[in-house]
This record gives C-alpha cells, sequence and structure tokens, in this order.
C-alpha cells in the first residue's frame, strides 16, 4: 500500500512503461518520526519508480453510479470499455487466488453486457465480450468449488459459441465433480475433437476414466453385499 504523500501524487503523473525519479522533502515522504532503523527523522528521500501496468477504474465506477436508464444511453463502445476493464480487474483478483472477489467483479462486468445491439456488428462485439467473461466465471466457480454454477456458465459460453473448447472444458470439468460422468464425458470428448493434442483436455479425460473405474468398482462391489446372502445355500 502506499503510504507517502510524495509517492501517490507523484504516481498520478506517470504512464505506462514510464521510469521516474523522485526527490520527498520530510513533508512529502516520513516526516518528523523517519522510519526507523532504515530512515533518520526529517529525511529527504529518493524513489525510483517503473509503471509496469495499471488499471484506471474511473470511468467504470462513474458508469455503475448511474441510473439503469442513464446507462441504457451510454456508447455501446464505451459500455464495452467498461466490461473489458471489470474483467481486467476480476483477472488480477484471480492471479491473486481472490476468487470470490473476482467473480463479483465478472458478475459486474456480465451486467452490462444484455444491450440490444443495433446491428449485426455490435452483437458480434457484444458476444465476444460476453463469451470472455463467461469462461472466467465458469473458471472461477471451480475454482470456489461450485461445480453447479460453473456449469451454468459454462454452457451460456456455448450458447454464443458451441464449438469453443475452453467452455466445453469447463462444462466436463463442472460434471466430473458433481460425479455426471456420462455428461462429463459428452463434453471432454467435444473439446478433444476440437483441440485433440491439448494436455489438460486429455488430462481431464483419463481423470474421467480413472473416477468411473473407481466408480463402477465400488457399485459392484455394493450389489455383491446387496444380493450375495440371496445367492447363497440356506
Amino acid at each position: 500500500d502506499i503510504t507517502l504523500v510524495g509517492l501517490g501524487i507523484g504516481l498520478l503523473t506517470m504512464k505506462k512503461g514510464e521510469v521516474a525519479r523522485f526527490v520527498f522533502t520530510p513533508d512529502y515522504a516520513y516526516g518528523q518520526q523517519g522510519c526507523p532503523p532504515l530512515i533518520p527523522p526529517n529525511a529527504t528521500v529518493m524513489f525510483e519508480v517503473e509503471v509496469l501496468d495499471f488499471l484506471d477504474s474511473d470511468e467504470s465506477d462513474t458508469f455503475f453510479e448511474l441510473t439503469a436508464e442513464q446507462q441504457d444511453t451510454f456508447p455501446l463502445q464505451k459500455v464495452l470499455k467498461v466490461a473489458d476493464t471489470e474483467r481486467e480487474f476480476g483477472n488480477y483478483l484471480y492471479r491473486k487466488q481472490h476468487f470470490k472477489g473476482a467473480k463479483d467483479r465478472y458478475k459486474r462486468a456480465f451486467s452490462i453486457l444484455g444491450r440490444s445491439p443495433s446491428s449485426k456488428v455490435e452483437q458480434c462485439q457484444i458476444n465476444a465480450s460476453k463469451l470472455l467473461v463467461l469462461l472466467n466465471l465458469s473458471l472461477t466457480y471451480l475454482k470456489l468449488e461450485q461445480p453447479a454454477r460453473a456449469l451454468v456458465y459454462g454452457e451460456k459460453a456455448l450458447e454464443i459459441d458451441q464449438r469453443n473448447a475452453k467452455a466445453l472444458f469447463r462444462c466436463g470439468q463442472a460434471c466430473l465433480r458433481m460425479t455426471e460422468y456420462e455428461k462429463a464425458r459428452d463434453f471432454l470428448v467435444r473439446a478433444q475433437h476440437i483441440q485433440p493434442f491439448n494436455h489438460d483436455i486429455n488430462n481431464e479425460l483419463k481423470k474421467l476414466a480413472s473416477c468411473y473405474k473407481d466408480y463402477m468398482e465400488k457399485e459392484k462391489e455394493m450389489c455383491c453385499r446387496m444380493f450375495g446372502p440371496l445367492n447363497s445355500s440356506s
């Protein structure tokens, strides 16, 4: 977290990829107390800063403060930009393993992509943005151990692109976790037909085969226990 007044002000002047050197007087740095044991009281300090990347949420925050009617009047390109910003924030939280926060950001993005398009071009743009968000929602719900929700969003993605290998894979993963083995196999085989050399898909099919084998062995064992006494002689 940024605790220096000077550093906070300095960062606001910088662009992505820029490197800058700042010299801060005590009032803009650590003040009269300093930061023992490294920085003495009333110290003037120098920072060299490189901005690798950042996300600007001002436009997104402003958009979500509008009423639904006002949001509907926003140009589509700005709506898509807001949705992309929310998705990027979600991706950042996902990488930090804050899956609940990521899910909330993805849902915010998805919530504004339901507007009616005025042309086929707009429909394609909306669908492309929706697809990315739906795939991320499906993956995040898997991480949250909610496979039923992951399946819902995976199937929504397939409504946009029925041959999307990632969507088929997510649905297969979700069904496997719910022990719906036939549905899992259907989704994963379809994904494999599209990407036959994808290691993740092939490994999930191996996992499915192993789980199904264990399941059948347990079923056989249970049947033997149930019907064994009926077949024994009295």
